[in-house]
């Protein structure tokens, strides 16, 4: 392959666009989607276009904005991540601007085909995620918080299939658990982040709390979501652990991956709990896709 379009698609983080995917799966089933297209079938064609477009549309804002969090980092990553496309000179600091900037652009102008509140959430994500990368990431709580919300608009997408929002309040979901995998995040470079570990293991308590507390019928779909629950814990515990224990960049660097990557668990639980263990299994299927190109491209 061209080493500057494989620079371009290492840039977008391919390994992480498989769970910007899952997020639209989660919210369109928080939406009710499944119900209806199972419980009226002239439905289906276009529910299921409007949830293709949603997946592309978020999937487009997802990789402008780890583009453009390139872009704003250059000087910082020609100290701290040299091995980067722009850095490295892979891509032009120019080329990833316009890159970046036509991804996020083609996601907003996607979800207007859907409805127009899709279109209005996007627009909003989008300028969130423009804040965070070139604002709000410097500041310790402002950071994380911007990073959750950008995560918890994504989930909302999702919602938004419709035209209308169902239950935005579980968008608490993936704002506290990003919060937390951004705050583990700050030791990547340099290590010495065991409090920032502790915090973030309380808040995954929390997720994990709040996501058993919200399911409709917890009394008979705990056992579907039992291993999906199961893994997810396991997953993010893990290298958590490992980190504090050995507190170093690498562990975290790990741990942070591994975080990230389990928002597809997240999201198939999340999934289980309004639509059965089948549906879960669905967008759990993106999991061993994440992994793969996990082992091709950088995550972080």
């Amino acid at each position: 392959m061209n080493i500057e379009l494989l620079g371009y698609a290492k840039l977008t983080r391919p390994a992480n666009l498989p769970t910007a995917m899952a997020d639209i799966m989660a919210g369109s089933s928080i939406s009710g989607l499944t119900f209806l297209m199972i419980s009226d079938t002239s439905l289906n064609g276009p529910a299921y276009l409007n949830l293709i477009l949603l997946i592309f549309s978020s999937v487009f804002l997802y990789g402008g904005g780890v583009v453009l969090n390139d872009v704003f980092d250059f000087e910082i990553d020609q100290i701290e991540r040299p091995e980067r496309p722009i850095p490295k000179g892979e891509v032009s600091l120019k080329g990833a601007a316009l890159f970046g900037s036509g991804l996020l652009l083609s996601g907003v102008f996607l979800s207007f085909f859907v409805n127009q509140l899709s279109g209005i959430i996007a627009v909003i994500l989008a300028l969130t995620i423009l804040l965070y990368d070139s604002y709000s990431k410097k500041y310790q709580f402002l950071g994380p918080l911007n990073m959750g919300l950008c995560r918890a608009l994504n989930l909302i997408l999702g919602m938004s299939v419709f035209g209308e929002i169902f239950h935005w309040m579980y968008a608490v979901i993936p704002l506290l658990y990003i919060f937390a995998i951004t705050l583990i995040s700050r030791g990547e470079v340099y290590g010495q982040n065991k409090k920032h570990i502790i915090w973030a293991g309380l808040i995954y308590a929390m997720v994990i709390f709040i996501v058993l507390m919200i399911i409709p019928d917890i009394r008979t779909q705990w056992i579907g979501l039992f291993p999906f629950m199961g893994l997810f814990i396991f997953l993010i515990y893990r290298p958590l652990i490992r980190a504090y224990r050995v507190n170093s960049p690498d562990n975290i660097k790990k741990a942070v991956v591994s975080g990230v990557l389990s928002i597809i668990v997240l999201d198939a639980s999340l999934t289980v709990g309004f639509d059965g263990w089948q549906f879960g299994l669905i967008v759990l299927l993106l999991l061993p896709l994440s992994f793969i190109l996990a082992k091709i491209f950088a995550v972080t």
